[in-house]
C-alpha cells in the first residue's frame, strides 16, 4: 500500500547544521524534499550544502504558492509517497502552515511534525527571561504597512506585567530585513500620537540579534541608547520586559549588559 505521508522538520535559526538528526534522518527517506525560506533569515543558510547532506534536490516553494496555491504542489507530491517540508526554526511558531497541515489531513494524509528551534526558546535561553512571563508575540511591519496593533499588544502586555516579544518584518525576496532601531523610531512616533506612557525614554527593551549562531548579540537598555546601538547584520527581535523577578534583573545585567540601575527597580 502506497505511503501517503507529510512530514513537517524545523531547520533552527542559523544554518543547515541545525536541523536535527531525527529530522535529517526523516529528509533523506523523503520522496520529495521541499523548503520555504521566506518565513525567516537564516544567514548561514546553504541549500547547497543540505542538499549535499541529503543526498537529493530540494524544492523551494513561494509564499505564493503556499498561500495563495495552497501548497499544491506539497500535497501533490504527498498524495504520491512521502513528502518533507523544511521550514526555518520550529514547524509552526510563527507561521501560518498550519492550514497545509490541516488540508493534508483533509486528504487523507498523514502528518507529523519535527521540532526544531525558534526565537522563542532562543530568547529565553540567551536572556535568563522567564518564559512563562511572555504574553502575546507580535510583529512589527516595515513602515509603509504602519499599525497600531503593535503598540496596543505591547500596551496590553505591560498592563498584566508581561514581556513582549515583537518579530521583525521580513522580505527576503527585497533583501529587506527590519532592524531595532526602524522598529523603536516606529514605536516612538507611536507614543507621540497616543501619549500612553508605553514606549518612552525609561522604558526598557532588550534587543537580539542573529540567535543561533556563535556571535549573537545581546543588549538590554533604556530605549534612547538601545536606539543608538549597533547590532551588525539581521535577523532583529526584539523584547520589551514587563515586571522583571530580581533573577530576569540580574540576568539581564550580566548576559545583556543592562544598566546596572536597573536592580533598583526590581522588586
Amino acid at each position: 500500500m502506497e505511503l501517503k505521508e507529510l512530514v513537517f522538520v524545523g531547520l533552527g535559526l542559523q544554518d543547515e547544521q541545525g536541523i536535527s538528526l531525527h529530522g535529517l534522518e526523516e529528509t533523506r527517506k523523503a520522496d520529495n524534499v521541499f523548503i520555504e525560506r521566506y518565513t525567516s533569515l537564516m544567514p548561514g543558510f546553504s541549500l547547497s550544502h543540505l542538499e549535499q547532506l541529503i543526498g537529493k534536490h530540494i524544492f523551494e516553494v513561494t509564499r505564493y504558492e503556499l498561500e495563495e496555491g495552497n501548497g499544491i504542489k506539497i500535497l501533490e507530491a504527498a498524495e504520491k509517497g512521502k513528502a518533507v517540508f523544511l521550514i526555518p526554526g520550529d514547524p509552526f511558531i510563527a507561521t501560518t502552515h498550519v492550514t497545509l497541515r490541516i488540508d493534508a489531513q483533509k486528504h487523507g494524509i498523514k502528518t507529523r511534525v519535527i521540532h526544531g528551534a525558534s526565537i522563542l526558546s532562543a530568547i529565553v535561553g540567551l536572556s535568563g527571561l522567564h518564559n512563562y512571563k511572555f504574553g502575546k508575540t507580535v510583529t512589527i511591519p516595515f513602515k509603509e504597512n504602519f499599525s497600531e496593533t503593535p503598540y496596543n499588544v505591547i500596551a496590553q502586555n505591560k498592563q498584566q506585567g508581561l514581556h513582549t516579544l515583537c518579530l521583525l518584518d521580513i522580505k527576503p525576496e527585497e533583501n529587506r530585513f527590519l532592524l531595532i532601531n526602524e522598529a523603536l523610531r516606529q514605536l516612538l512616533d507611536m507614543e507621540e500620537i497616543r501619549k500612553q506612557n508605553i514606549i518612552t525614554p525609561t522604558t526598557l527593551a532588550l534587543g537580539l540579534a542573529r540567535a543561533g549562531s556563535d556571535t549573537p548579540t545581546l543588549k538590554a537598555d533604556y530605549i534612547p541608547a538601545l536606539a543608538k546601538f549597533d547590532f551588525g547584520a539581521p535577523p532583529q527581535t526584539l523584547i520589551f520586559p514587563g515586571n522583571l523577578h530580581f533573577m530576569e534583573t540580574e540576568a539581564l545585567i550580566i548576559l545583556a549588559g543592562a544598566p546596572r540601575t536597573l536592580r533598583r527597580t526590581t522588586k
